[in-house]
């Protein structure tokens, strides 16, 4: 493969702003995910302790293999919302080693609001299963639930993808062969307690763990019995009378061990498909990626650029690359995994959307996985680019997208707006994972056009619905601030609208885990004929 060539300057004025603006923007997001890290607060991660209990995160860390990275989904659902008292949306997930099996781990954080599931929390519950169910993950649940928020019932439980989704999924993966395991920290009442009745195996803590689907209040309401929780549904009573827990331990410590013995039984043999070659490492450093990048999304990089400091000796074999120049498209491996880059360097054209159907082609022949590095303002519009085509064209790369059968992995790297968004394997495309840069912006339109768009019509209606000149100018901004924040990449990770937000410099990593992941799967079988566009 031909070696990309870096023209980046690191000593170059505009790249020491870049990195100076960037610094703050990382520094922003690593207060966002200490407010995460923090669970419920003090107050209550006393509380905790006290009970003789292990905060969800260092049990993750006792529960995968040492040395081996956990990749956490998502730990900043739910920022700004419920007056940031949900923080991480009550739960954690994300993909771990466990007795060298690859596993989904679920994991309740009983310090926020006792566990309990908020919209959120069910999205990202869910989330979690359906990354597992095509990826074909065991999932391992952490449970310490107090069930749905009675409060936000409409939010959680009637339809089918709330709280009874998350049971729906948990029964159906099983019956696909993915084993379902689960151990029990703490109170389970109600829906909670199907988390680990559904399980195929699972382990009781002695003391704190209950599973019940009334607690003492509710049968003390419904049929008068005055009983305590331990003799109701207690993990000495559920191990050794009714049968309903298959072990027993005396500490969440035993618990964690006996829960990776039951992975070690699984077998469940998980092998790595595809031209897996020896990691190398690029030739160029990935800490000169927010100098790079910037702040500014008027400010257009290269894209080259970003793959030449995460794939493997910077060796790209870029496809087609005099033609249709906004879209980058080639060949290279990260920590050894084939992968196929489209990446935007600006506008959607008809040339370079056709360049990105027949590159998906070839990946799709070859069983390449596909990643999307995101930075667009979306398809070209006006008149010359409808001559040219551009509404089938585009239809083309969103039909291309949704079809082809290699895992595919998103990362917004600048702008998402509008169709582009689409084309480029957004959320609604089900991508394998997708991620966000802190500098990124995913929204319908960006804030110059959609804005403008809705002041033509204001000032259309003027006779209709007078206005001053200051009135008018003070929609404009509040128009502007809508689209601003709407777009903001924490607001989209607070309502699991990707999987997390990443350090650009981390992209590397983060993305060979994704690759790790999806290569475990053999190609699907079947012809992937190439139709040249």
């Amino acid at each position: 493969m031909a070696t990309l060539q870096s023209r980046f300057d690191p000593n170059d004025a505009q790249a020491m702003e870049n990195a100076r603006a960037y610094d703050a923007l990382l520094a922003d997001m690593q207060e966002k995910f200490a407010w995460a890290l923090g669970g419920g607060g003090e107050k209550m991660v006393a509380r905790h302790y006290a009970r003789g209990k292990i905060l969800v995160r260092d049990r993750i860390d006792l529960l995968v293999d040492p040395m081996t990275p956990f990749l956490e989904l998502t730990p900043l659902a739910a920022w700004g919302l419920y007056g940031n008292g949900v923080p991480s949306a009550g739960i954690v997930t994300g993909v771990g080693t466990i007795r060298g099996v690859t596993c989904m781990i679920i994991a309740n954080d009983a310090t926020v609001k006792g566990g309990s599931f908020f919209r959120e929390t069910v999205r990202k519950h869910i989330r979690a299963q359906d990354i597992a169910l095509e990826n074909r993950l065991p999932v391992v649940y952490l449970v310490d639930c107090g069930g749905a928020n009675l409060k936000n019932l409409e939010d959680v439980f009637p339809d089918q993808e709330h709280f009874g989704g998350t049971f729906y999924r948990q029964c159906r993966m099983s019956a696909e062969g993915l084993p379902q395991l689960a151990a029990v920290f703490g109170e389970c009442t109600a829906g909670g307690a199907y988390i680990p009745a559904l399980a195929d195996e699972f382990v009781m803590v002695a003391d704190n763990s209950s599973i019940h689907l009334g607690g003492p209040q509710i049968v003390k309401a419904a049929i008068k019995e005055v009983v305590d929780r331990d003799t109701l549904g207690g993990a000495e009573m559920h191990s050794c009378v009714s049968g309903v827990s298959d072990h027993f331990a005396a500490d969440e410590r035993e618990a964690i061990a006996r829960l990776r013995d039951m992975v070690g039984a699984l077998n469940y043999p998980q092998k790595a498909h595809g031209d897996i070659r020896s990691p190398r490492a690029p030739l160029y450093d990935a800490a000169e990626i927010p100098a790079i990048v910037g702040t500014d999304l008027s400010r257009p990089f290269d894209q080259r650029e970003i793959i030449a400091r995460i794939v493997d000796g910077s060796d790209f074999h870029e496809f087609k690359p005099l033609y249709g120049e906004t879209v980058v498209c080639g060949f290279a491996h990260i920590e050894g995994y084939p992968v196929g880059f489209i990446a935007n360097n600006g506008v959607l054209f008809s040339e370079s959307t056709l360049k990105a159907v027949h590159f998906i082609e070839l990946c799709d022949q070859r069983n390449v996985p596909l990643v999307f590095l995101q930075n667009t303002t979306g398809f070209m519009v006006g008149s010359d680019a409808e001559r040219g085509g551009i509404s089938k064209n585009s239809a083309k790369l969103v039909y291309a997208v949704s079809n082809t059968r290699v895992p595919r992995y998103t990362v917004v790297t600048g702008g998402s707006y509008g169709a582009g968004n689409y084309g480029m394997s957004g959320r609604g495309f089900r991508p394998r994972f997708m991620f966000m840069w802190p500098n990124a912006r995913l929204g319908g339109m960006n804030p110059d056009v959609g804005s403008s768009v809705l002041m033509d019509l204001r000032r259309a209606s003027i006779s209709r619905h007078p206005a001053t000149e200051e009135e008018l100018a003070a929609y404009e901004q509040e128009l502007r601030d809508m689209f601003e924040t709407k777009s903001d990449p924490y607001y989209c990770t607070a309502r699991i609208w990707d999987d997390g937000i990443i350090d650009p410099r981390d992209t590397r990593a983060v993305l060979a885990m994704c690759l790790a992941v999806g290569a475990m799967q053999p190609p699907e079988p079947g012809n992937r004929p190439v139709y040249r566009m």
